[in-house]
């Protein structure tokens, strides 16, 4: 029965997509393999994707490229990794060794990968005890509720903190927030300026700010004049070296 309403989806679909049809056509009377069945029930129709140029996220394919980079940099003996992207973690394991701590851990094994439960309001690490460490693209939600955590106006200041508690003296801190003009999309993220979190992290020096802008037209991974753009981006990425003095 699911796959019966699967399939209706997926017809309701192709009933709007002439080319869709013609192209299903065409391969049926060109295919004289019989290697695979082509039934109509196993429609899987796709319309979006005939585009010139492949689309991706650019937050999260920058953000991380970013992070991973700064890792072959600072070459640590191991990573801590709190809630960040898994892609990140999972690829990242195979040249160093990672542990991956979330409030929903996930069921995710791989060699050089260890996952493991945390509430990033009060991580399980002694004070000053984590040389490399990373939380990107996590603590605009943190108190917003969105994946079940407690509603807390201030959970992203609790989470900072509780980052700034654990980061070695010495010790590398990878962050990334989105970054722009101040303000809540509640349930989904705070956007931050520049400003509030240099000063969010205080005490800590910062060695390196990257901007992923928006567009595509502002660039890729921008360093130079980073800060002056930031604050004109409405939803661009920030990606923040920091160390601990």
């Amino acid at each position: 029965m699911r796959r019966l309403k699967r399939s209706i989806r997926k017809i309701f679909h192709l009933l709007l997509s002439p080319l869709v049809w013609r192209d299903f056509f065409r391969f049926r009377s060109v295919d004289k393999t019989g290697r695979f069945s082509s039934d109509f029930l196993d429609f899987y129709p796709k319309l979006l994707d005939k585009t010139v140029n492949t689309g991706f996220d650019r937050h999260y394919v920058y953000h991380t490229s970013w992070a991973a980079r700064k890792l072959k940099e600072i070459a640590p003996e191991k990573h801590i990794d709190v809630s960040s992207s898994l892609y990140f973690a999972g690829i990242v394991s195979a040249f160093m060794p990672v542990e991956f701590y979330d409030y929903r851990p996930p069921a995710l094994a791989l060699d050089g990968l260890e996952v493991r439960r945390a509430d990033l309001m009060s991580l399980p690490f002694p004070d000053g005890s984590v040389r490399s460490l990373s939380c990107m693209h996590t603590v605009e939600h943190i108190g917003l509720g969105r994946y079940g955590d407690e509603i807390d106006p201030d959970g992203d200041l609790k989470a900072i903190e509780e980052l700034k508690r654990v980061l070695a003296p010495g010790g590398s801190l990878l962050f990334a927030v989105p970054v722009g003009r101040p303000k809540i999309m509640f349930n989904a993220h705070r956007i931050y300026s520049y400003d509030q979190i240099a000063g969010y992290f205080s005490g800590l020096d910062l060695k390196e700010f990257c901007l992923i802008p928006e567009s595509s037209a502002g660039g890729g991974l921008v360093v130079d004049n980073a800060r002056a753009m930031a604050d004109r981006e409405e939803y661009g990425c920030g990606c923040f070296w920091f160390v601990k003095k």
